[in-house]
């Protein structure tokens, strides 16, 4: 059975390559902060899977046949992968990336130029799901990249998957993630007046959820946030923090292609206040403390 690297092995990689271990691949993982990769081969341990932890991202990768990375940001992706000295440069030839990091179209394009150097297949795939997802084996995944680098990859991704979808070339998987976050960020500015206006008219707001979600207003996010929400909780996974790089991203893009995204820029405002509350770590749904509580 072929031999997987993955690298960043945090709240989302870490059970996305437990998925992989259980589908029965070799794998070998690696984390900037040692103590998790440790932890995380210690959770597996009853599991008696084929896994080990590497010291250094070019001892992880230097034997395997597909490598995954599941980082922060575009400049976190650049150090690990990039230059004589990155990853890419440590893989043997012939080998498949797959980059699961939320970044720029820009960089996954300059990352599958690269791997096209030098002999690799790549594929950009962001996800969407949060942490439930990737613990479930349920995320859904956007991609970009060769029809040979999807045929490659698409049978790793299986393992924790519910929905993969080829968008097109090389920085299609991040340019859809983008529009991913935007429409995210539209329903949950909708969702936060709307959980407000209801404590506000005294309604029992587990009716209103009962009633809105056999209608037009249903959303994921009402399904699963309403609730948590109307009683201020906040602590499932996708941090303020990442959600605002990614609106950058998405803000960004738009610049670069001259389109105004005016919802999404004013929710980055709302949640840059959320942030400053102190809710920089707290889900995104959070979004609601930038509007006053209903006592």
């Amino acid at each position: 059975m072929s031999t997987i690297a993955f690298l960043g092995l945090g709240v989302m990689g870490a059970p996305m390559a437990g998925h992989i271990a259980r589908a029965g691949y070799n794998v070998i993982g690696y984390n900037r902060t040692a103590s998790r990769a440790e932890a995380w081969q210690a959770k597996l341990a009853d599991e008696r899977l084929d896994i080990a932890i590497a010291p250094t991202p070019a001892e992880a990768v230097k034997d395997a046949d597909t490598v995954l990375t599941c980082l922060g940001n575009d400049d976190d992706l650049a150090s690990i992968v990039l230059g004589d000295t990155g990853v890419l440069a440590a893989m043997r030839g012939r080998a498949t990336f797959i980059d699961h990091t939320t970044v720029s179209p820009a960089i996954a394009r300059q990352v599958a130029q690269e791997c096209s150097a030098r002999g690799l297949l790549a594929v950009d795939a962001p996800v969407s799901g949060g942490e439930a997802g990737a613990q479930n084996g349920k995320l859904a995944i956007m991609c970009g990249g060769s029809a040979d680098a999807m045929a490659a990859a698409t049978p790793i991704m299986e393992a924790y998957a519910l929905r993969i979808v080829h968008i097109g070339d090389a920085g299609a998987g991040q340019a859809c993630k983008a529009v991913n976050q935007v429409c995210i960020a539209g329903v949950l500015a909708g969702l936060s007046e709307g959980v407000r206006l209801a404590q506000a008219s005294g309604v029992d707001t587990d009716k209103v959820l009962e009633a809105l979600s056999g209608g037009a207003a249903q959303s994921w996010q009402m399904e699963n946030r309403w609730q948590t929400m109307v009683r201020g909780e906040f602590d499932f996974g996708f941090a303020i923090d990442w959600m605002r790089k990614d609106i950058a991203i998405a803000l960004g893009e738009a610049k670069a292609e001259g389109v105004s995204l005016p919802v999404a820029a004013l929710v980055d405002q709302f949640y840059a206040q959320v942030q400053a509350a102190g809710g920089s770590r707290q889900d995104t749904s959070a979004l609601i403390r930038h509007l006053p509580e209903i006592k």
